[in-house]
């Protein structure tokens, strides 16, 4: 008796009409070929807010060795390329393990100027070339190489 009404409850429970409704698997397959493909649309627009992004990191690391090169100037009357002596420590690379896009270097110092400069060590759009920003002792921020 018991086996019978198993045999009925099972019968009830595979029948078509006791099916849940759901999507198939190529319907779930077009829908993620059309997200695809629209994340792919979007992201070539999106790389130039990124370098934008990550230049911020060039300009804040030249400010702040700006003012390091002031402080050492008002003190010895002379610019520096002396990280050591400035008191200044490049944030570890990307090269390196860490998370610092650009490289950092005192290109120029002399008693009356310095030029430093933040070059970027990956290419952000692919053209081959490296974003690069200098700031010199009036504390002009340039971008010299777009990317």
């Amino acid at each position: 008796m018991a086996f019978m009404k198993a045999k009925k409850w099972s019968k009830k429970v595979f029948s078509k009409k006791a099916m849940l409704k759901a999507y198939s698997m190529s319907e779930l397959l077009i829908v993620l070929c059309i997200i695809g493909i629209l994340i792919l649309l979007v992201l070539p627009n999106q790389t130039s807010v990124i370098s934008q992004a990550k230049a911020i990191e060039a300009q804040s690391m030249l400010n702040h060795l700006y003012g390091l090169e002031k402080s050492h100037f008002y003190r010895y009357s002379k610019y520096t390329n002396d990280f050591e002596a400035l008191g200044f420590e490049q944030a570890a690379t990307i090269n390196e393990g860490g998370q610092a896009v650009y490289r950092i270097e005192v290109t120029e110092a002399s008693a009356n100027s310095f030029k430093a400069r933040a070059i970027s060590l990956s290419d952000f759009d692919g053209d081959g070339n490296f974003n690069t920003w200098e700031i010199d002792q009036n504390k002009l921020l340039i971008e010299t190489v777009k990317d």
